[in-house]
């Protein structure tokens, strides 16, 4: 199994090679993941859940991040042995039930290589194909996860992809940004998350959560999580230069 590590009394990571995975307890016994690694990780999972007590059925909801295969990869897989809803983005909502073709990535000269690594070392991985999703309850800026532990607040952050979304938990001072932020391996450095839709958009909304008030951890889905002076992090990042 991936390496299961706690982050609040609520809240694990299962950290995967690509596209990290977070589960949630909620209060009703059941479980949330947030994203779901790339095709072929639903295993993994469903271990990690097991670790946790769960069975296959105790997963009650999967919130995507956004579309990306390295984040709704294995959503399907889950719904099948779960029975879970999805949740995600409206706007995203159309690309990851397959009614849409993803929008490309518009790559400046210093993401270019970077993406070509990505896209290889996926393909040298064996990774299955992707498999489309209906999603359950489209979200959008303003919602609010009412069935988590505490209110879950839902952000709107487009410019990764249209419909990207962020889940801010203000009580647990909690961030789980999507691919709007990412980290370095220490988790003491925030980065401008690559493979942008719409660069400037994307920079706009790394602002807009660099600016939350209530914020002490950021769950990255690339990179280490932000576990110490998130906000002093946040601040100190460097977007506009990043991966130029």
């Amino acid at each position: 199994m991936e390496a299961l590590e706690r982050i609040t009394p609520h809240v694990w990571q299962l950290r995967f090679p690509v596209g990290h995975v977070y589960l949630v307890a909620l209060p009703d016994g059941g479980f949330a993941a947030v994203d779901t690694g790339l095709p072929g990780s639903a295993p993994a999972i469903l271990d990690a859940l097991a670790a946790l007590g769960g069975r296959p059925e105790s997963l009650r909801q999967i919130v995507l991040t956004h579309c990306h295969m390295d984040h709704m990869g294995s959503a399907a897989d889950l719904v099948a042995a779960t029975g879970a809803r999805v949740l995600a983005g409206a706007l995203d909502a159309p690309y990851i039930s397959g009614t849409l073709p993803e929008p490309p990535a518009d790559l400046p000269p210093g993401e270019r290589a970077l993406h070509e690594r990505a896209l290889a070392g996926i393909a040298a991985d064996g990774v299955p194909p992707l498999r489309h999703t209906e999603v359950d309850r489209p979200l959008h800026d303003g919602d609010t996860l009412d069935d988590w532990p505490e209110p879950v607040r839902v952000l709107h952050v487009p410019g990764h992809t249209p419909g990207a979304i962020a889940l801010h938990l203000p009580e647990s001072r909690l961030l789980f940004p999507g691919d709007a932020i990412a980290a370095d391996p220490t988790g003491t450095r925030a980065l401008f998350g690559p493979f942008n839709v719409d660069r400037a958009t994307a920079l706009a909304s790394f602002r807009r959560l660099a600016a939350l008030d209530d914020l002490d951890t950021v769950c990255v889905s690339h990179g280490t999580p932000i576990r110490c002076g998130a906000r002093a992090v946040l601040a100190a990042a460097t977007p506009e230069r990043d991966w130029r």
